[in-house]
């Protein structure tokens, strides 16, 4: 197998496109996740995202990553405004909806794109009706990064709604029975397999797998 070796100085020789591919695909498997807001109008906007990720279990916290607002993002702009937005996992049977909500729209991305809105009590954000897993959060900060001018926002889950029958008696979540996919650069979707659960490491004790 012929294996490339690239330096930093060399990501600046490559063609746009394929630098942009080649540092995208670089990270490998992402999660990827249709976040759902509102506009302060009440107009809906639902748009497709692959830096969503875990901060902390207590208080739980997770984090989606904005590219730079050089041009209007509006779920970061509905985010800040109202406080509030949804993350729907994304399944087989939409995932070409799912990637469309990237076009840029003048109205909602959920008419334009086919998906549903479904709203709860606690909070004005749309969930995607047809995700099975959906986490309602709750805004509580955003930080400005120097380095590229990406923005990091965290939020503060308050509600999810998850079947029970993808729930184990340990709290862990099937995604797999669930039917989440992942994704790859920016516009490769896959379905998963896994190999096993694994025991929590002990430098005395053996792995063992948990059925």
């Amino acid at each position: 197998m012929t294996v490339s070796h690239y330096v930093a100085s060399d990501f600046e020789g490559f063609e746009k496109q394929f630098r942009t591919n080649f540092i995208n695909s670089l990270s490998g498997f992402k999660s990827v996740n249709l976040v759902g807001t509102v506009s302060k109008e009440g107009i809906t906007n639902v748009a497709i995202f692959s830096q969503v990720f875990h901060i902390g279990a207590n208080p739980a916290l997770m984090g989606v990553l904005v590219r730079p607002d050089t041009v209007r993002r509006h779920s970061l702009e509905n985010i800040e405004t109202t406080g509030y937005f949804t993350l729907n996992h994304i399944r087989p049977s939409f995932y070409k909806q799912a990637h469309q909500t990237s076009a840029r729209y003048q109205i909602s991305e959920f008419e334009a794109c086919g998906l549903t809105p479904e709203f709860g009590s606690l909070h004005p954000a749309p969930y995607v009706a047809e995700a099975h897993i959906k986490i309602g959060l709750a805004l509580a900060e955003t930080h400005h990064l120097a380095i590229n001018g990406t923005i990091l926002v965290i939020g503060k889950v308050i509600e999810t709604f998850v079947p029970m029958d993808y729930i184990m008696p340990d709290g862990y979540i099937d995604i797999e029975k669930a039917e989440s996919i992942t994704c790859s650069s920016l516009d490769s979707y896959h379905t998963t397999q896994r190999l096993s659960r694994l025991s929590y490491a002990k430098p005395d004790k053996a792995l063992e797998e948990i059925k």
